[in-house]
């Protein structure tokens, strides 16, 4: 397929210690080149030179500019890449020269055929610069209560995709904010995400954020927290043969969760520890033997009906995943992926895995290739943004 596509990631840039975050993104770009696209990954940089305008004093979100530049291209040189990056101003400030060098600069990368735009606050003029666009909404129900609160003022596109398989139906309890939704599943590069086999004693794993507070909309209180969830699972390692371990960005507070958790029966892991780089990401993945996660509440409270990149990344690698219920799904159930809604639930999923283990590893490939196929989903992307 020649078609030249930019990607623009939320914020890989910003946020170096995210493997998974960047796996969410570099999945897209790999599918995208496997099917023939020449891709252009196109991040954005709030350069504020205050009183020096030399590169040393230059930040972004607190460090360098250019270490986070030289930090992101050699995430993406493993992976043919690195050439590929080109940089806007989130300011409408010239990109400095000395930052660009090296890379394409926004002129170059507006010529693609397609911007393909992941991350919601990009400025207005720069998706303007593109011939064709095409957005794609990962935080489904979230995103759209923000757009109709006014915090998030997404920029025009031509065509809205989604991951959140309700977004626009009568079955999410959130507006649709007047756009016409097509779904799409997160894409897994199958390729990059082969089936692998784990020690007879890994754990069931997550890697996941434990803080996000909560908002309100329309006169209720909604909880965008991940630690609240798990905490309503906190007995479920007493109840199961499984071994249960998370890997969570505690930071500072990893003694204080471990000092709670662990006498529970829970393995507690930093995940900046197991997960800081994207083949440090991948081998953690694909050394456990399933995948545990709960959910950000609001995802059931609003049926957004999401099933995460990561959970498709340990399908892809053959590892069962025994995750929290969102929604209705046109996925199968209790084949490789099972959802649950109550620790009952949970307990008899991971019972479940663990009496045929093999036949769920061999479903859970199976479900990756037939719905998270990266190749299928970017093409089918690609034919609805670019007809």
């Amino acid at each position: 397929m020649s078609v030249t596509v930019c990607l623009v990631p939320a914020n890989t840039i910003g946020y170096p210690n995210g493997g998974g975050h960047f796996w969410e993104y570099l999945n897209w770009a790999l599918a995208l080149r496997e099917v023939g696209a020449r891709v252009i990954w196109l991040e954005g940089v709030d350069v504020d030179d205050g009183d020096d305008s030399t590169a040393r004093r230059r930040r972004w979100r607190g460090r360098p500019v250019g270490e986070c530049v030289a930090t992101l291209k050699a995430r993406l040189e493993p992976y043919g890449l690195a050439d590929a990056v080109a940089l806007y101003s989130m300011n409408g400030e010239p990109i400095p020269a000395d930052l660009a060098q090296g890379g394409l600069d926004l002129d170059a990368a507006a010529e693609a055929d397609l911007l393909l735009n992941l991350w919601h606050s990009v400025p207005p003029p720069v998706v303007r610069r593109f011939r064709r666009t095409a957005f794609v909404d990962t935080d489904p129900g979230l995103l759209q209560v923000w757009m109709t609160t006014g915090d998030i003022r997404v920029a025009p596109h031509d065509v809205y995709f989604t991951i959140g398989e309700t977004v626009g139906t009568s079955a999410a309890r959130f507006p649709d904010c007047g756009i016409g939704w097509h779904y799409t599943p997160s894409p897994v590069c199958l390729s990059a995400w082969s089936p692998a086999r784990a020690e007879p004693a890994a754990a069931f794993t997550t890697v996941t954020h434990w803080w996000g507070g909560t908002f309100e909309f329309q006169g209720e209180t909604f909880s965008n927290d991940k630690g609240a969830a798990f905490l309503q699972y906190a007995e479920l390692p007493s109840r199961t043969s499984a071994r249960l371990e998370l890997a969570v960005c505690f930071g500072r507070h990893l003694e204080e969760w471990r000092g709670r958790l662990e006498p529970l029966g829970w393995r507690i892991r930093e995940a900046w520890d197991v997960s800081a780089t994207p083949e440090q990401y991948r081998s953690y993945v694909q050394g456990s033997r399933g995948e545990f996660s709960c959910v950000k509440p609001y995802c059931p409270q609003f049926v957004n009906s999401w099933t995460s990149n990561r959970t498709a990344c340990y399908l892809a690698s053959a590892k069962p995943a025994v995750v929290q219920h969102t929604g209705p799904s046109r996925f199968p159930d209790a084949e490789g992926l099972f959802r649950f809604r109550s620790i009952d639930e949970a307990v008899r999923a991971l019972a479940a895995v663990e009496a045929d283990y093999e036949r769920h590893c061999r479903l859970a490939r199976a479900l990756a290739e037939e719905y998270f196929d990266g190749r299928r989903v970017v093409t089918r992307i690609l034919e609805r943004a670019l007809a």
